[in-house]
């Protein structure tokens, strides 16, 4: 089954990535691994035009990495970078990558109005983020969808955060809230 186009309003996002559907009862390794799996069944579930090798990975906040796969041949060393930057970005803002890059988006007059290149220099510009190639992109944080944090009730903050790598950036952010939603449903139960 294809997946949903997400979001592009910001508050929309956030609020959703708050919402008792998304926060988890409880979040261990066995979560985690549960997670994971799902996530990686769900990508190779997707039909021919959106399914591509990519890199599931999860990690609590304060780095330690409970789950981490690729989905099939064909991954490449880049995506344990946007992994990486992915997980920052989620760290540092507490909100998904894909929700962070909507609000830079929703700052230069929404979407369809500025350019990749000038929504990824808001970001660098607005937070004065080290830059080695002149403030076209963050060293260190990307505003790709496909980074999402783990929410658990009754505790503040991120607990953990899951990060997909591989598929077109919307797709990325889709297949981890969908699969989010459900893990967390299967809790309830």
């Amino acid at each position: 089954m294809a997946l949903a186009a997400p979001s592009t309003d910001p508050a929309v996002l956030i609020a959703q990535e708050t919402s008792d559907a998304y926060t988890f009862r409880n979040f261990t390794a066995e979560t985690a691994w549960t997670l994971g799996v799902a996530l990686r069944e769900r990508l190779l579930s997707l039909p021919p035009g959106q399914r591509k090798p990519a890199v599931v990975s999860i990690s609590l906040a304060n780095g330690q990495v409970v789950f981490q796969c690729a989905t099939e041949p064909g991954t490449v060393l880049d995506n344990e970078t946007w992994v990486r930057r992915k997980r920052n970005t989620v760290l540092r803002w507490g909100v998904s990558s894909w929700g962070m890059r909507m609000k830079m988006v929703a700052g230069l007059g929404g979407v369809g109005v500025a350019t990749a290149d000038e929504v990824e220099a808001k970001l660098v510009k607005t937070f004065t983020l080290a830059s080695s190639n002149g403030g076209a992109v963050a060293d260190d944080y990307c505003i790709h969808g496909g980074g999402y944090p783990v929410r658990v009730r009754g505790v503040e903050g991120v607990v953990a955060i899951v990060v997909v790598s591989g598929l077109k950036q919307e797709d990325d952010h889709a297949v981890v809230v969908e699969t989010v939603r459900e893990v967390v449903a299967a809790q309830g139960e």
